[in-house]
């Protein structure tokens, strides 16, 4: 007996507002409450949003609980499982409360399994090792899922499938006991996805996308260059029936059925007719997630360093579709580094904002590859262009990232935002010379300390010749009583040693101040050796 466990990812973005710009409020009164509606083309959603209600959400859910009923009394009953985003959950209490219902009412039936994934759809689990933003949204979206369908969540489906060990053994620490993510050859080589496996170092289980068959109704069904065009539920059946395993894991877009493919395509009628067609071999049952892992021993161990991260975009399937060009990495490394100061404003409508501007789709119209990956990315974008789309988000980030350092006026909250990491765009590079970097980088006030202790005496009189160092703490991490400091110590015309000394002095003691007012502990035990 094969299972066959059908999945479909439930998400619609909220796009940005491309004419957005700062200068357009100048002298205005804008209040936190107001940015949503500034940073966002409320319009644009609402539109695209009601028209995909209407060609694919209604339909198939229609289409979906149509087959649930016809075999609920058989041995062998129709099931599917969902995973719902927060953001498109809140598109549908806002605009078409309507399709909640129907979720529902799928959710009553016994047959629907749904799943956890971040609230906000982000690349929350990149970031840095102790993820305490990604586990907050995951906890936010298990309580959704909970709230609406009555349903604790165990199997967990990472934003666009992004895997690797670290994510899964977060996860696992959370309670679920199965995680989604793509079959990538590289990482199964000469095994199959059609089996389940555990996590290396863990025992969550791991179920693997099977993207051939998968992307062979979510891409290829509407394509007249292929060989097997056009798609009939008989012969999708007969494809499954042939194929050896465990289960099939077969996890696409919802969106497919009547947006991505049109219903003029007849993919509502595949999809209506699908279920039967599968049925009709003996062989073939199916099955959610938790009940495979449930029926399911694992056969192997997945195996993906942290530095191999996988996912189910584009062919590379890693994380290049959101962090593949200097204009991505840019965005994301402003996006991430905001993560303390937002959070210490302990401003309930800015943390809501950041997280929204965290949605992994923003990153991933900014992308600029080329042949079939480009032009799936190009057909998605709701802007002219890569460039476009990353000029409308840096412009949206400065704003934001202006208005939460206005928040810094507590003297308390000004240290901390002094001690922060910043962005790799913003970190310092000490340099030997003129155009000779050295490998020495600092994110931060204390690293930029730690890094003057082993730093060539070279590279530092470089530097405070130029007025790098006052610059840099002046101007990135906002400390001008410090700046103002550095620049006195230049203007003695200190060498060698006696330079070192004076500036590792005057920083540490600085160090020690801010982070008494900032409220942390002192990291200053003892006199510093070099």
């Amino acid at each position: 007996m094969t299972d066959i466990c059908f999945i479909f990812e439930v998400h619609q973005p909220l796009r940005l507002n491309r004419n957005f710009h700062p200068s357009l409020f100048a002298g205005k009164n804008i209040s936190e409450k107001d940015l949503f509606n500034l940073y966002f083309d409320n319009d644009l959603n609402r539109k695209i949003f009601e028209r995909t209600c209407q060609k694919c959400y209604f339909p198939a859910n229609d289409i979906i609980l149509e087959n649930i009923d016809r075999y609920k009394r058989e041995k062998r009953r129709f099931k599917v499982a969902y995973s719902l985003s927060g953001i498109f959950v809140e598109q549908c209490q806002h605009w078409k409360p309507s399709l909640l219902e129907s979720f529902r009412r799928l959710a009553e039936t016994g047959c629907v399994e749904f799943l956890c994934q971040t609230y906000y759809h982000s690349l929350s689990s990149l970031f840095g090792l102790d993820r305490t933003e990604f586990i907050e949204q995951v906890n936010m979206h298990h309580q959704l899922v909970q709230k609406l369908f009555k349903q604790s969540p165990q199997t967990f489906e990472n934003t666009e499938c992004l895997y690797n060990n670290s994510i899964a053994k977060t996860i696992e620490s959370l309670g679920f006991r199965a995680i989604i993510t793509e079959s990538v050859a590289k990482v199964l080589q000469w095994r199959s996805p059609n089996y389940v496996y555990k996590a290396k170092n863990s025992e969550i289980r791991v179920l693997l996308r099977n993207y051939r068959l998968s992307d062979d109704i979510g891409f290829r069904f509407t394509s007249r260059w292929w060989s097997e065009w056009p798609l009939t539920a008989e012969k999708y059946s007969s494809w499954l029936a042939a194929t050896p395993g465990q289960l099939i894991t077969i996890f696409m877009d919802y969106e497919t059925f009547g947006e991505h493919h049109w219903p003029e395509s007849g993919i509502h009628e595949f999809l209506r007719w699908l279920p039967g067609e599968i049925l009709k071999w003996h062989h073939l049952s199916f099955i959610t997630p938790s009940e495979a892992v449930e029926k399911h021993q694992p056969v192997g161990e997945i195996d993906v360093g942290d530095f191999e991260t996988i996912s189910w975009a584009d062919l590379e399937r890693d994380t290049s579709a959101w962090l593949g060009n200097p204009m991505q990495l840019t965005c994301y490394e402003s996006l991430k580094s905001l993560e303390e100061l937002v959070k210490d404003t302990e401003d309930p409508e800015l943390v809501r904002i950041w997280r929204y501007l965290q949605s992994s789709d923003h990153l991933y119209y900014i992308s600029t590859k080329g042949a079939g990956p480009g032009d799936v990315h190009s057909y998605f974008n709701p802007y002219n262009s890569a460039v476009e789309a990353f000029t409308v988000f840096s412009r949206i980030l400065s704003d934001f990232e202006n208005r939460v350092m206005r928040k810094f006026q507590t003297p308390r909250l000004i240290a901390k935002r002094i001690l922060r990491r910043v962005p790799a765009t913003r970190a310092f590079i000490f340099f030997q010379e003129f155009a000779k970097p050295t490998s020495f980088v600092a994110f931060s006030l204390e690293e930029f300390h730690s890094l003057l202790k082993v730093v060539s005496l070279q590279s530092i009189e470089f530097h405070v010749r130029r007025g790098d160092f006052e610059t840099w703490i002046r101007h990135v991490i906002g400390d001008t009583e410090l700046a103002d400091a550095i620049r006195r110590i230049s203007e003695l015309r200190l060498r060698r040693e006696r330079l070192r000394r004076a500036l590792l002095d005057l920083i540490q003691k600085r160090i020690v101040k801010l982070k008494n007012v900032a409220g942390q502990l002192k990291v200053f035990r003892k006199p510093l050796s070099i």
